[in-house]
């Protein structure tokens, strides 16, 4: 009984001290990386396509380009502010990979009142595919298309409303061409007729910034704090 009484204040005192170095620690960590939190490889580019670059059919698509190859990690957000100027119009991208050419992602929104939508994949080995088609109201001037991509977890798609694709796997998948096109037939009328299509990119390695590691080198330390205060307690 007397061992379990005098256990209990020293249980009590280790925690504290645990808690308390632990806190000195962190505060102590955080201003020195608080001087270098800019990640170098972080990199944001916005681009407006103009409603009358989609008024072409696709083998005469025309291209577009960001500044830079986004590579490892990057996220696209697509926000369609055309006006449609027929049922049978499209706003359609497709996203190179930086690597090869005959490889691309597409995404593509139909024209109101179906508002369709889709996303398509195309790569040498199995050629073009439709791994995401909704048919009607699968997007909306609303919300944005979101794309995110990593090396290790793939391509996932948000329509604005749901995820559509998920950890899609592309293999260090880079983007800096894409090109974009809206009519199915050289002898439709045009498929837009104002607007712009917003393209917001955002692409980085989050292993470049210091404090990527911070919460790595906070666990190390607290375990060495603890390790140090169990063999103190045990000499005590």
């Amino acid at each position: 009984m007397l061992t379990r009484f005098l256990l209990k204040p020293i249980s009590a005192k280790f925690v504290q001290k645990s808690i308390v170095l632990s806190f000195l620690l962190l505060i102590t960590i955080l201003p020195v990386y608080g001087q270098t939190t800019s990640n170098p490889s972080v990199h944001l580019e916005a681009i407006d396509v103009s409603y009358d670059k989609f008024n072409v059919i696709s083998s005469n698509a025309n291209s577009g380009s960001f500044e830079r190859m986004h590579t490892t990690n990057w996220q696209l957000n697509v926000k369609n502010q055309i006006a449609y100027a027929n049922p049978q119009g499209n706003v359609v991208i497709r996203l190179y990979d930086g690597e090869d050419k005959t490889k691309f992602i597409e995404i593509g929104m139909g024209s109101p009142p179906d508002m369709k939508f889709w996303v398509g994949v195309q790569t040498p080995d199995v050629g073009y595919a439709v791994i995401n088609d909704q048919k009607q109201y699968g997007w909306n001037h609303d919300d944005e298309i979101v794309a995110v991509y990593a090396d290790d977890l793939g391509l996932t798609i948000n329509n604005g409303k749901r995820i559509v694709v998920s950890n899609l796997s592309l293999d260090s998948y880079k983007i800096k061409d894409f090109s974009v096109y809206g009519m199915e037939s050289s002898t439709d009328p045009p498929a837009t007729n104002s607007g712009d299509l917003i393209l917001n990119i955002v692409s980085g390695n989050p292993a470049s910034n210091p404090l990527f590691y911070l919460p790595y080198i906070l666990a190390v330390s607290v375990g060495i704090i603890i390790v140090i205060l169990l063999k103190t307690k045990k000499r005590n």
